[in-house]
C-alpha cells in the first residue's frame, strides 16, 4: 500500500506491504510524533491508528511555547 504524506508543502510517499501505524510512518520519515498532528480529510488521526489501505494524510505542525 502507499501512504501519501503532505508535510511542509511537500508530498512524500511511504510504502508498506503490511498494515502500519501512523507513528511507524512518522518514524520512517524521521518526523518526531510530538511535533505534528496527522489529519485525514477534516479528522485528526491518532498516531496509534493502523493504516490498512492506500491513503493520504496531512501532517500539521504543532508548536508550543512558553
Amino acid at each position: 500500500m502507499i501512504i501519501q504524506i503532505e508535510h511542509l508543502g511537500e508530498t512524500t510517499e511511504v510504502e508498506s506491504k503490511d498494515p502500519i501505524s501512523v507513528s511507524e510512518v512518522l518514524e520512517k520519515m524521521s518526523v518526531p510524533p510530538s511535533t505534528v498532528l496527522a489529519v485525514h480529510g477534516d479528522t485528526i488521526v491518532p498516531h496509534t491508528s493502523i493504516i490498512k489501505n492506500d491513503t493520504k494524510l496531512e501532517l500539521v505542525v504543532v508548536s508550543s511555547g512558553g
